[in-house]
């Protein structure tokens, strides 16, 4: 069931706001982000019709809204679970909601230049370069629509060698390494762009077929396994053999004969507890929530609520698995 609450974006969000504004509830700009005033107008909204004060936009107070018809599934839900799971995992990784996850980006604050997109792909790793190459080549109208006058540079960049690509992303962020305009402006604009998007994907496609993989190894088979396997992939980087052992012992423990999602839930708590465990000390409780959210289908992860059925469309229901165990 689709649910719009603090943090959604979309153009559902956009018919809230003008149905608050119309109202006279003054929901804040017309800008498609649930921000928090328009919270604000939805909690007056609910008040002053006798619903349930929460601030989110489910089927009851969307109802309300829009004369009784029924709540608009997020356009997200009608994209393939490889770009679902790309998403949420984008969300984790830059603190953004779809779309603008796709546009994340930060500086060299870990000496890798500029990391960019959905899943940070970098310049220090030489990850980031074959996208934006392959941007160029396919939609070069529009890189220079977008970077304009810096187009000329951008290009040069990407022949340079690996260090001075490295040097010239310093030239071009503050000391706090955030980037500064038009640069930041112009990859965010990029980032944006769905022909970018479908670039992202593809780069994420093996990393999909791998999380796959992973949940023919571990016996798990539902949409939120794949979310979570693919998380794994994306932030960890897989699951080790030792890992897997104990992983596996403690499936042994559990009760076969129990609800099947049930057990299925019970065996994604298992895997994300034991992932994060194996992760570095400093991060282990960080991951543990982020992988926990997914295991359990909601949580709170960097001080973001999510809810992996209602904002994403990720269930229990089982998942096509087409890979190989790795």
């Amino acid at each position: 069931m689709a649910l719009y609450q603090r943090g959604s974006k979309g153009p559902e969000v956009s018919r809230i706001q003008s149905r608050l504004a119309e109202l006279g509830l003054n929901p804040g700009p017309i800008d498609g982000l649930f921000g928090g005033s328009t919270e604000v107008a939805v909690r007056a909204f609910q008040r002053a019709e006798g619903l349930q004060v929460d601030g989110q936009v489910g089927p009851n107070t969307w109802a309300a809204l829009f004369s009784g018809s029924e709540i608009e599934t997020p356009s997200l839900f009608n994209q393939p679970l490889a770009h679902r799971c790309l998403a949420l995992t984008g969300a984790f990784e830059t603190d953004q909601p779809p779309p603008d996850c796709f546009a994340g980006l930060s500086g060299d604050f870990d000496g890798q230049g500029i990391s960019f997109g959905v899943c940070q792909w970098n310049l220090g790793q030489g990850s980031l370069q074959p996208m934006l190459e392959e941007m160029n080549q396919k939609h070069t109208d529009i890189l220079k629509q977008i970077f304009d006058q810096q187009y000329p540079e951008f290009v040069a960049m990407l022949r340079s060698s690996r260090q001075e690509q490295l040097a010239w992303a310093r030239t071009i962020q503050n000391l706090k390494h955030v980037l500064i305009e038009p640069w930041r402006g112009q990859f965010r604009a990029l980032g944006r762009r769905p022909e970018f998007q479908e670039i992202q994907g593809k780069h994420a496609a093996k990393l999909y077929e791998d999380a796959q993989g992973l949940c023919v190894d571990c016996g798990v088979f539902s949409g939120r396994a794949v979310a979570l396997m693919f998380d794994i992939k994306v932030q960890n980087g897989s699951i080790s053999k030792l890992v897997k052992a104990q992983i596996g012992q403690d499936f042994s423990h559990l009760d076969t004969s129990a609800d099947p999602t049930d057990l299925e839930v019970a065996r994604l708590r298992i895997i994300a507890n034991r992932r994060a465990e194996a992760a570095n000390s400093q991060w282990v409780e960080d991951v543990r929530a982020r992988k926990l959210a997914i295991a359990n289908g909601a949580g709170l992860v960097h001080g973001n609520h999510y809810n992996l059925a209602e904002q994403y469309g990720i269930t229990l229901e089982a998942a096509v698995l087409a890979a190989v165990p790795e």
